[in-house]
């Protein structure tokens, strides 16, 4: 699992059936300071994301674990929002005091 900042959405008109009606978000992944790392990647939303919101990422064949992405083909899903997290005891994120250190 990564950490990851929504940076956009993707649309795409033309695209397999089996992924018709899911939202496509490019994120950007993070370090535990909440720093972007450099690599950005398209993943499914199963979750109702939106721009700049910190979230939780799976990738590879646990993609595929979610009921939004069970049978799809799908090398990135985006699983959880994150409101905080922690590191030895030091709180690096809080949603809900404008992101980063507290």
């Amino acid at each position: 699992m990564l950490l990851a900042r929504v940076a956009g959405t993707l649309v795409s008109t033309r695209k397999d059936p089996s992924i018709e009606g899911i939202k496509l978000l490019v994120v950007r992944t993070l370090d535990l300071d909440g720093e972007e790392t450099g690599q950005s990647l398209v993943a499914m939303d199963a979750v109702g994301a939106g721009v700049d919101e910190v979230v939780l990422l799976a990738q590879g064949s646990s993609a595929r674990q979610t009921r939004v992405t069970k049978d799809r083909p799908c090398d990135a899903v985006v699983m959880a929002i994150v409101d905080t997290w922690e590191v030895e005891g030091e709180e690096r994120f809080h949603k809900y005091r404008g992101g980063g250190r507290s």
